[in-house]
């Protein structure tokens, strides 16, 4: 059996396990995140997003722009009292640079993300999000990577700039699902990850992050607090692979982080 075949059965294997459940919607909290939490959440980011912008008329690298983030992430996690445990992080160590791709439930993951992963790197979104005040104003000073995916020139374009991201030294992550899901399943992965990961040569690090649905899943706006993972899996090498093995690669990216979801998640098989 060729290895793109075992990576399919993997992931049919994976697909008849349960989606995470929604959370189911408790009387106090709703009142409590509209009356307090989302108040002290905006409050935070538009505090923090000042400072970036401050630090930005200096600070062209955007280090110091990235280390306020993660301030900014670390207060958002607090105030949603939920802690968050780190497993994998010797897996973080081994390549300087590599693609960080994590799969995509809630507004909570970014904050998640920048808050434990312990070094410097970009993201790598859609264009939308420069849009959005303070947050969009960081993104833009801050040296994060856009991507317009209105024509496949533009989305061509965004993509030879994450290269350049990862040839600089800099580490990228992103979401190659492209949007949260809104069932808590592992939705199908675009091939932009793996492309950046086997044209700049570096490393694809599956990443996933676990309880995040639940704390905020799509179109819900009240916080269920509870403890978070967030799971590194061991880096795919890109050493000899083309651009033509983008597809194939993606297709074991997306098993990876499927695997890493239910070995650690207390979802059992079906």
């Amino acid at each position: 059996m060729s290895e793109i075949e075992q990576v399919r059965e993997e992931e049919a294997a994976i697909r008849t396990m349960p989606p995470p459940a929604a959370p189911k919607r408790p009387g106090l909290l709703p009142w409590l995140t509209y009356l307090l939490l989302l108040p002290l959440i905006g409050l935070a980011t538009a505090f923090f997003g000042a400072i970036s912008l401050t630090c930005s008329l200096w600070d062209q690298s955007g280090r110091q722009q990235h280390a306020i983030a993660r301030a900014w992430a670390r207060v958002l996690l607090l105030i949603s009292l939920s802690p968050v445990e780190l497993i994998g992080a010797e897996h973080l160590h081994t390549h300087e640079v590599a693609v960080y791709a994590s799969n995509h439930t809630s507004y909570y993951d970014t904050p998640v993300l920048f808050a434990k992963l312990p070094f410097q790197f970009r993201i790598f979104a859609k264009i939308e999000l420069w849009k959005a005040p303070f947050i969009g104003w960081h993104l833009d000073r801050s040296g994060q990577v856009p991507i317009d995916q209105k024509s496949a020139r533009s989305a061509i374009a965004g993509l030879l700039r994450g290269v350049k991201t990862l040839q600089a030294g800099l580490p990228l992550v992103l979401f190659p699902e492209g949007g949260r899901t809104a069932d808590g399943k592992l939705q199908p992965m675009a091939s932009g990850a793996a492309f950046m990961a086997i044209k700049a040569q570096v490393p694809l690090v599956p990443l996933a992050l676990i309880g995040t649905y639940e704390l905020l899943p799509i179109h819900t706006y009240f916080l269920t607090p509870r403890p978070l993972k967030i799971v590194i899996g061991e880096p795919i090498s890109t050493v000899g692979l083309t651009t033509r093995d983008a597809e194939a690669l993606s297709e074991r990216l997306h098993a990876e982080i499927s695997r890493l979801y239910f070995e650690q998640s207390n979802t059992p098989p079906a």
